[in-house]
């Protein structure tokens, strides 16, 4: 508990520095629709070349009390969707106003434990356009394993997410429920990639990430967090993003990114603290490996394998 003690008055602390940052100028620039001004590289020159952004990450994935060895990867890609129907569009020139060009991100996670391997992904889409759509339309999440598989969907609509939840438990059956007024964990993701100047910062009401709500169990519910944005002060060319979820969660997530544009997500870390007020702590980090531009939906050949190298994810 001292420990965890300790890591909220760092957070103070940088909410400060955050704070004294803004009011002297310092901060991130980009508006989601155009590269940064110092940077040769526009928007669409990155973003609409035909190309996903794929990353691989080592992961250290905590579950059932250890830390399991694992490979994470983050996939960001542009696809036009439907705003109504919320699904890729199959023929986006005649959908009309319908038609919302969107970030996609496929995050996924392999990882063992002990016989059996677990299998995550997480999938967000959110419009470019943050002016006319500012929220994340739709996040999915599904979790394979031994035992079996669980799925959740949130859908915005109007101002709130509704959830469909469908698992192998008997207590967490299927399930609907909404929520309102509130930012989900999940679009932090995206939400760098497009724009950093747009996380919140401060005292935020969150919806926690649906792979920490599936692996927690608990009841889908918005909480407290506060925010912090500021730089990292050994590489000043990387920002660090943390949301401190207490007393609510016992939870912190950092990620850290590259101030320039694209914004590069370089690596995260998940802290959870046990809820008895014992010191035990479960850290779950990912460190970037290989990254690459890459249609990877035109390789699907035998012959293709071999980029799973290039990636640093093996045969």
């Amino acid at each position: 508990m001292k420990r965890y003690i300790t890591r909220l008055l760092v957070g103070l602390m940088a909410v400060l520095a955050v704070l004294i940052g803004l009011t002297s100028g310092c901060g991130l620039v980009g508006d989601g629709t155009d590269a940064d001004r110092d940077s040769p590289v526009t928007f669409g020159d990155y973003w609409y070349q035909g190309k996903a952004e794929i990353t691989s990450y080592n992961l250290k994935q905590a579950r059932y009390g250890e830390l399991h060895d694992g490979d994470a990867v983050l996939i960001f890609v542009t696809e036009d969707f439907s705003a109504q129907k919320q699904v890729k569009l199959d023929r986006p020139d005649e959908a009309g106003d319908d038609a919302v060009k969107v970030l996609k991100l496929n995050a996924l996670r392999n990882f063992n434990t002990g016989v059996y391997p677990y299998t995550v992904m997480t999938s967000a889409f959110s419009p470019v356009d943050r002016d006319r759509y500012p929220r994340t339309l739709k996040i999915t999440t599904s979790v394979q394993e031994w035992c079996g598989h669980a799925f959740v969907q949130l859908n915005l609509q109007d101002d709130q997410y509704r959830i469909q939840q469908y698992s192998y438990f008997e207590s967490e059956g299927d399930r609907v429920a909404e929520l309102e007024g509130a930012i989900t964990e999940d679009e932090i993701w995206t939400t760098i990639r497009l724009n950093p100047d747009d996380l919140p910062t401060g005292e935020v009401t969150m919806i926690p990430g649906t792979l920490y709500q599936r692996f927690d169990h608990t009841a889908w519910r918005t909480v407290n967090a506060t925010a912090i944005l500021m730089p990292d002060a050994r590489e000043p060319e990387t920002m660090v993003y943390n949301l401190v979820y207490y007393p609510d969660l016992n939870r912190t997530l950092t990620i850290r990114f590259r101030r320039d544009f694209p914004h590069e997500i370089e690596s995260w870390e998940e802290v959870e603290f046990a809820s008895d007020g014992t010191t035990e702590e479960r850290v779950t980090t990912a460190v970037r490996n290989k990254r690459l531009m890459l249609d990877y939906w035109t390789k699907n050949s035998v012959v293709d394998v071999k980029l799973r190298g290039d990636l640093g994810l093996g045969d």
